[in-house]
Order: C-alpha cells, then sequence, then structure tokens
C-alpha cells in the first residue's frame, strides 16, 4: 500500500514537472507579421468603402458664367437699335402726314374747278387789307378757305408791312356758304411814352362765313385795324373786321356787308 502511494507520487510530480518545463521552453509570443491586422482591426491606411448614392430621381445642374458688362452693353445695343427704328417710323409718318395734306389741298382745288365748270357757279374774291397805324408791323399772315390753306406770307424787309392790300383768292366758288379763316402777327412798334409796345406780339385769329349766289360775285376784305378811340389803350387796339360786297358776273355791285 504504502508502495503504491509513492509510485503515484513520483508519477504527478514527474507530469507537474513535464508540464511546468513545456511553458518554459514556449518563450515570448511571436510579433503578427507586418502589414498582417491582428484580430478585427483595420489597417490605418486602408480606404474606406465607398458610400452607396441614394436611389431615385436624377437631377442636372448647370452653370454658367455671364459677364454683366457683355449684358449691359448687348442691352444698349438692343436699345439704341429700337430708338433708330422709332425715329425712322416717326419720320415716315410724318412725311404720309405731309403728303396727305397736299393731297388734301390739291384735291379740294380740283373739286372747286370741277364743280365750277359744271355749274353756272360763283365767283369770290379775297383781299387782305392792312389799315394798322405806325404803332403795329405786320410779321406774317395766313389763310385758310374751308379749312384748306390758300395764302402764307411772312415778313423779309417790310415787303409785307408796306403793302396795303394784298389778292388772297380770286376765281371761281361753288355756290352756298364758306369760311375764310385768318391769322395776323404783329409786332408793336412803339415810340416815347409808348415804347413799352416793342415787347408786345399780337397774334389775331378770327373767322367769317359768307354765302356766294349762284351767277353772282362776292369780294370778302379781311382788314386789320385799331378799334377803340383816343382813350382806348395801343395795346387793346389791334382788330380783324370783314366787309362783303356782292355783284353780277356781268359787272355792278349789289349790295355790301360789313362784318
Amino acid at each position: 500500500m504504502m508502495r503504491t502511494c509513492l509510485v503515484f507520487l513520483l508519477l504527478t510530480g514527474s507530469a507537474a514537472a513535464q508540464s511546468a518545463g513545456d511553458d518554459d521552453n514556449s518563450g515570448p509570443a511571436a510579433a503578427p507579421a507586418p502589414g498582417k491586422p491582428v484580430g478585427n482591426a483595420q489597417p490605418a491606411d486602408s480606404p474606406k468603402p465607398a458610400s452607396k448614392a441614394p436611389t431615385g430621381g436624377s437631377t442636372t445642374v448647370e452653370v454658367e458664367k455671364r459677364d454683366p458688362k457683355a449684358e449691359a452693353t448687348s442691352a444698349e445695343s438692343g436699345q439704341d437699335a429700337y430708338n433708330l427704328k422709332i425715329t425712322e417710323l416717326e419720320g415716315r409718318v410724318n412725311e404720309l402726314k405731309e403728303n396727305i395734306f397736299r393731297t388734301k389741298t390739291r384735291l379740294a382745288i380740283l373739286k372747286e374747278t370741277v364743280l365750277s365748270s359744271t355749274i353756272a357757279g360763283a365767283e369770290a374774291r379775297l383781299i387782305h387789307r392792312n389799315e394798322m397805324g405806325a404803332s403795329f408791323t405786320l410779321e406774317k399772315v395766313i389763310y385758310s378757305l374751308d379749312g384748306t390753306p390758300i395764302f402764307s406770307k411772312i415778313d423779309s424787309d417790310g415787303d409785307l408791312d408796306d403793302q396795303k392790300e394784298l389778292i388772297i383768292f380770286n376765281g371761281p366758288i361753288v355756290p352756298g356758304n364758306h369760311t375764310v379763316s385768318a391769322v395776323m402777327v404783329y409786332r408793336g412798334n412803339g415810340f416815347g411814352i409808348f415804347s413799352y409796345l416793342r415787347g408786345y406780339v399780337f397774334t389775331l385769329r378770327s373767322s367769317h362765313t359768307f354765302h356766294a349766289d349762284e351767277g353772282k360775285r362776292i369780294e370778302v376784305k379781311v382788314v386789320g385795324f385799331e378799334k377803340g378811340g383816343i382813350t382806348t389803350d395801343l395795346k387793346d387796339r389791334p382788330d380783324i373786321r370783314f366787309e362783303d360786297a356782292l355783284s353780277n358776273l356781268r359787272g355792278g355791285k349789289s349790295s355790301k356787308n360789313d362784318g
């Protein structure tokens, strides 16, 4: 019995000694190979996996670089072209208006000529007369008959103011009512105590309706004169009056009417 226990102890000690020897011979733990990760660790310089783009509809973005100066220059160029076009159109419109005005005048004259040749007709004689005193200088006259201009004259070196009478119209006319319109422009020409008149320009406008009888001649005098009396201020004197005289075409006045 004792012998058996001694053998068991010897065997147990031998096994323990062998186990300790194995532990001593194992040595330090081997270092991991370079570049090989230990466990789950990742290398510091390893690339990260790309994240997936979200799915859905695609969006396209276009970026355009613009030059503000170039845009301003382009806008100015467009405005200049527009202004030029407008100016050209205005010129054409004015030219058309002038042509229409001349055409209306020719048509009116033609109308008078045709009608006077087909009807027994009448005649008219329109006369401008200047009875204004030396304190007023006639600078311009404009006459129209039934809205159509028939006479216009501007004073040049006194050639208008010096003439006491001017024949404005003399010829056949359609029987019936007609209207003569007159514009007279006078400039003050005062001296001494009336020198203040030099600062005044008097534009006189007046119209007169007369009747042309068939087979008769109507004479209308348009007179620029000074109204009032000696007590009337000079600047209040310029005025226009009309004088009608009717006669047969064969001669001989039949009546006279001052308008």
